[in-house]
């Protein structure tokens, strides 16, 4: 297939996933909401570790 006929098959896909409206389950998504899968408070991360190596002599800038 041509460059020309490749991008028109991309471009006609792009319309069609762009302008299309997908069907929405209203009922799977007040259940998934209900769930209280929320995101943890703040309080419940930890910091990560950052281990910096120390610095040696070929990290000289001059």
């Amino acid at each position: 297939m041509g460059r020309g006929r490749q991008k028109a098959k991309q471009t006609k896909v792009a319309r069609k996933l762009k302008y299309s409206t997908p069907e929405t389950d209203l009922q799977a998504l007040e259940r998934e909401l209900a769930s209280g899968g929320g995101p943890r408070p703040l309080e419940d991360y930890e910091p990560a570790a950052v281990e910096i190596p120390p610095a040696t002599d070929d990290d000289d800038w001059r």
